[in-house]
């Protein structure tokens, strides 16, 4: 059996704040030593759990925040972009199942550091009427590739948000959230036994699961901007249609389309901060 952990830093324990997200300071240098601990803590379960290759995806910001030697060295790494699958890069490989750890919940969610893709840019985004965030996102993605999501760890927020996404899948709260930025977490040792003893029983249920569908495509993906400058500036792809002053929509025939056009829309994005 073969796992991708896509390990992100916003649902680590003990972070709570922007700065711990951003490099260059020495919180983000603490908060990056404990998402290593949990992406290994996930990997020895996976591994004691019974599966045979184990693959993770440094799936936060620059996607270069992983401590490659402190990780653990039966696992292979995905990190650096850009990469057409982003948070699921890795998953092409024939992986039986995704474990999500360190992920957030959706924008405007009470979440801790709560936001989709883009804080900067993204608002709001809804697939065939379906509001998502990135677990739900690249889920659907997951699933596209028959791969299933067995495990997820973060805040109460995100769990709440993923619970009918994902039924079945294992959890871990590594914290609760008492708004954007504060909350009432898990120490650093403990969140990383609970996702190893997590990660250890969701490997038995993998064959018992199946991956998310969300809908048969085509897909209409409606994304709401933080501004109707971003708008403007999006727009400028022929394929997206104006809903109004801060939202467009376009079509995609499948996830892995949808997902690499909204992580264009992300970039693009930088030429206007």
């Amino acid at each position: 059996m073969k796992i991708l952990v896509s390990v992100d830093i916003e649902g680590i324990a003990g972070v709570t704040h922007s700065e711990q997200t951003r490099s260059g300071n020495g919180e983000y240098e603490r908060a990056r030593a404990w998402m290593t601990a949990e992406a290994n803590a996930a990997i020895c379960g996976a591994f004691d759990g019974g599966a045979d290759e184990v693959l993770v995806n440094d799936s936060h910001g620059s996607f270069r925040n992983l401590l490659l030697d402190r990780m653990d060295e039966r696992a292979q790494v995905v990190t650096g972009k850009p990469r057409y699958l982003g948070m699921m890069a890795g998953v092409e490989h024939q992986c039986d199942a995704v474990f999500m750890v360190g992920y957030h919940s959706k924008a405007q969610t009470a979440g801790i550091l709560a936001h989709t893709i883009n804080s900067f840019a993204f608002r709001r985004v809804k697939v065939n009427g379906m509001e998502l965030g990135e677990a739900g996102l690249y889920g659907a993605l997951a699933g596209e590739l028959n791969a299933s999501v067995a495990l997820l760890t973060g805040d109460d927020v995100f769990l709440a948000e993923t619970r009918a996404l994902f039924p079945g899948a294992m959890s871990v709260e590594t914290k609760r959230a008492y708004g954007n930025a504060s909350c009432l977490s898990l120490s650093p040792a403990l969140a990383c036994k609970r996702i190893y003893e997590a990660a250890l029983a969701a490997v038995s249920n993998v064959p018992e699961l199946r991956p998310f569908i969300l809908s048969k495509p085509p897909f209409t993906c409606e994304l709401t901007t933080q501004s109707p400058g971003q708008a403007d500036l999006f727009c400028q792809l022929p394929s997206t249609t104006r809903v109004n002053d801060a939202t467009l929509s376009f079509q995609a025939e499948s996830m892995y389309e949808l997902l690499r056009v909204l992580n264009s829309f992300s970039a693009m994005s930088f030429m206007l901060r």
